[in-house]
């Protein structure tokens, strides 16, 4: 991972330490959207995994779908 992608898992991992417990488990898809972000960050980096990190979490309010949405796999280029 490179060092921009640590940095924003941190910051992933402290929401999931202090704000996750207040705002509550109701997620809407599996794996969760905090979940599923630094996976993203993991297997795509920091630009293209923040990017499909801030899709999913746009895509997650009450119009929104529901359900199992895992990260897509790395492109083969």
């Amino acid at each position: 991972m490179s060092p921009l992608a640590h940095i924003l898992a941190l910051t992933i991992r402290a929401y999931r330490l202090v704000l996750s417990p207040w705002v509550g488990w109701h997620c809407r898809y599996h794996p969760t959207c905090s979940q599923y972000a630094l996976e993203a960050l993991e297997r795509h980096g920091a630009l293209r995994g923040g990017w499909l990190a801030a899709r999913r979490i746009l895509r997650c309010n009450p119009w929104g779908q529901c359900g199992h949405d895992p990260v897509p796999e790395r492109r083969r280029g």
